[in-house]
């Protein structure tokens, strides 16, 4: 009799135990947690092609080549800027999470962001990356000054570089004056670039 009333409700069992696990999958129940998206830590590109507050004119001397005629989406809002529309003086950092040097040098350019008191700008180019790379990189080195995404490498193909990191000074009316590649650049030697080929005194504050 045992044996036969565990045959009758064997069945009814294995119902139950299904029963739950479609409960749990069907469209009604509650949804996975979904991680929102992280607010982006550089600062909006809008400012690029408004000329800084006291911008400095273009130092004596030779000009160099304008901007090249390309235009890269900001990382914060997606928004196109043409580099030809980026109002000088500004200094021009091209890096990737990826990089070792970029990675070290990062702060130093945050630092001359911050010392700038709008004479020039600061920009950054994140080339070759993820999404998620540069925004980790951004948080966790307090980088925020404006960036703009180059997913491929054609800012450098214009110019004619393949090298990172590499940092590009250009004057108010918007050329070129020098292109570095020399390696992680500190904060004495940042100043010295923009002094001699913007004609910008800054402060050096030597980073760790």
């Amino acid at each position: 009799m045992n044996r036969r009333l565990a045959y009758l409700l064997a069945p009814l069992l294995l119902v139950a135990a299904a029963g739950c696990t479609a409960t749990a999958e069907q469209p009604g129940g509650p949804a996975p947690a979904t991680r929102a998206e992280r607010p982006s830590p550089f600062a909006d590109c809008a400012a690029l092609t408004a000329a800084p507050a006291s911008a400095v004119p273009a130092p004596n001397g030779t000009p160099g080549d304008p901007l090249p005629e390309l235009t890269l989406p900001c990382f914060t809002g997606g928004a196109p800027v043409a580099l030809r529309d980026i109002k000088g003086p500004a200094v021009i950092n091209v890096w990737a999470s990826w990089c070792p040097p970029c990675r070290k040098e990062l702060p130093a350019f945050q630092r001359l962001s911050e010392r700038a008191d709008g004479r020039f700008q600061v920009i950054g180019v994140n080339s070759r990356d993820s999404r998620g790379g540069a925004q980790s990189i951004g948080e966790d080195f307090g980088v925020r000054f404006p960036m703009l995404v180059d997913q491929g490498d054609a800012f450098e193909r214009a110019l004619e570089r393949n090298a990172f990191p590499l940092t590009v000074l250009v004057d108010a009316d918007g050329r070129i004056r020098h292109t570095d590649s020399t390696g992680a650049l500190d904060d004495a030697r940042l100043a010295e670039l923009v002094r001699q080929h913007l004609g910008v005194e800054v402060g050096t504050e030597q980073g760790s």
